[in-house]
C-alpha cells in the first residue's frame, strides 16, 4: 500500500513549525526499496527531504526527529547512514525498536522549525 491511500497529510504546517508525517522507504514505483537498512534508511531520508522542500523547509530546519526500527541490531548501520545528513548541529532525536505497520525496516518523522516569511 502506497502512502497516498493513507488518511494523514505528508506534512503539515503549523505556524513556524512543520511537522512531517512517518516516512518509510516507498520508492518511486511505491514499493519500499530494496537493499536493507541502509537503502531504506537512504530512501526515507530522501522522502523526508521531499515533504519538507513541498513546504518550503530543508534538513537544516529539522529540529527533531523520531526514528522506529524494526530490528534493534539495524541501529549502527542506520546511525551511520542517519549521520550523513546532520553532520553538524544534528536535531534531536528518539529512536526505538518496534514492530512497524508495514514491512520495512525503518520510519522516521520530523519536526522542522522555518519562520514563515512576513
Amino acid at each position: 500500500m502506497g502512502a497516498g491511500a493513507l488518511p494523514f497529510s505528508q506534512a503539515y504546517r503549523a505556524g513556524d513549525f512543520v511537522f512531517v508525517s512517518g516516512q518509510v522507504a516507498f520508492g518511486p514505483d511505491g514499493k519500499i526499496v530494496p537493499g536493507g537498512i541502509e537503502a531504506e534508511t537512504r530512501q526515507t531520508m530522501a522522502n523526508i527531504q521531499d515533504r519538507l522542500a513541498a513546504a518550503g523547509c530543508s534538513l537544516a530546519d529539522v529540529v527533531k526527529t523520531t526514528v522506529w526500527l524494526a530490528n534493534r541490531d539495524d541501529f549502527p548501520a542506520f546511525n551511520k547512514v542517519y549521520g550523513s545528513y546532520f553532520p553538524d548541529n544534528p536535531p534531536s532525536r528518539s529512536t526505538v525498536e518496534s514492530r512497524l505497520m508495514i514491512d520495512a525496516a525503518i520510519e522516521i518523522e520530523a519536526i522542522a522549525y522555518r519562520p514563515l516569511a512576513n
